[in-house]
């Protein structure tokens, strides 16, 4: 009996998927096919003006900016990211970008990963503009992805800047004493523990406190040079069209959060506005007097059906609170809004 169960419900999902492609195929969405490395993706038109041959590609960065895995085909928020910009530099109909942010940041590496592939998609190949449209937050990582745009778009209320590193661990050798717990280290080297949490506070030398700053304000400077390089470029590129970094910015580069209104006094932004705002902004930097709107969106495979049925040998308990939590890890450098972080 319970052998028969399996075997109607696998000829179900058989007939579910077949019949979703034979829908599929009398479809305008345009598929990726032929390619079995990186995210399998499908082209949606969002918005139709009647412009089949001219499109703007939307790319969203939406959350905690993560090279972690995201779904089950083991792709992370980046590998997305630049499988997207790909596929729209590929496409000669996709005439420019628009990078919409609604993020307050995340790890370092993924941050600097997807910034190198909005500049290199504005730079190499077939060179198209990128117009960043930012949400109700774009902050520290989110607005480190921004920086490279050749415009940016911010409501007045966003919730921006937050330009600086942050890197925490947890000391708990106070608790581990009175649980009557003590630790045992062996290590090759003199700094090997230097972050971890069972050391006494007190042993904690400045030498090693100079490393780790030292450390966290290296990161600090590329994020600078980043806004800096990336702001300067924009402003050459738009012929003096948008807005100049203020001689003073530096001074706002502090870890502090800035409205939209602020951030376009600054010179971080470059227009005041909504996500309409920065469509007719890509339309007039691109030379478009119109275009559908498309995205990106990750294909379901059949494979994918499988995995949702698969064991694993995990035994934790999801609680899902309605909202994306950050997992942040001990002694890993993030860009992330202090917002965020309470």
């Amino acid at each position: 009996m319970v052998l028969a169960i399996v075997l109607l419900l696998l000829l179900g999902i058989s007939v579910l998927f077949n019949f979703s492609h034979f829908l599929g195929s009398f479809s305008p969405v345009n598929v990726t096919r032929g390619r079995t490395a990186g995210p399998r993706l499908e082209e949606v038109t969002t918005e139709d003006n009647d412009a089949p041959n001219t499109k703007i590609a939307v790319v969203n960065i939406k959350g905690i900016i993560t090279s972690g895995a995201l779904d089950q085909g083991g792709f992370s928020m980046v590998d997305v990211v630049k499988a997207q910009l790909k596929r729209a530099q590929e496409d000669e109909r996709v005439r420019a970008v628009i990078l919409k942010v609604d993020s307050p940041g995340g790890e370092v590496m993924a941050s600097d990963s997807i910034s190198r592939a909005v500049s290199d998609f504005q730079t190499k190949g077939r060179a198209k503009p990128v117009v960043c449209s930012m949400g109700s937050l774009a902050a520290s990582g989110g607005y480190y992805v921004s920086a490279p745009c050749r415009w940016i778009v911010a409501h007045e209320l966003t919730i921006t800047g937050s330009i600086g590193v942050i890197l925490s661990t947890y000391n708990y050798r106070g608790l581990m004493d009175k649980v009557g717990l003590r630790p045992e280290t062996f290590k090759s080297g003199k700094y090997k523990d230097m972050l971890s949490g069972s050391r006494e506070p007190d042993s904690i030398t400045p030498e090693e406190r100079d490393m780790v700053q030292a450390l966290v304000d290296e990161t600090y400077d590329k994020f600078k040079s980043v806004v800096a390089d990336g702001r300067k470029l924009a402003h050459e590129r738009n012929k003096d069209k948008g807005r100049p970094l203020a001689q003073d910015w530096t001074d706002y580069a502090d870890g502090r959060i800035l409205s939209g209104t602020e951030a376009f006094k600054l010179g971080f932004v470059d227009e005041l506005g909504a996500f309409d705002d920065a469509v007719k902004r890509t339309k007039t930097i691109a030379g478009l007097r119109n275009a559908n709107l498309i995205e990106y969106q990750q294909r379901l495979d059949f494979s994918d059906l499988f995995r949702m049925f698969g064991q694993t040998d995990s035994k934790a308990v999801r609680l899902d609170l309605g909202v994306d939590m950050p997992k942040l890890s001990a002694g890993q450098l993030y860009f992330l809004s202090p917002t965020f972080l309470h």
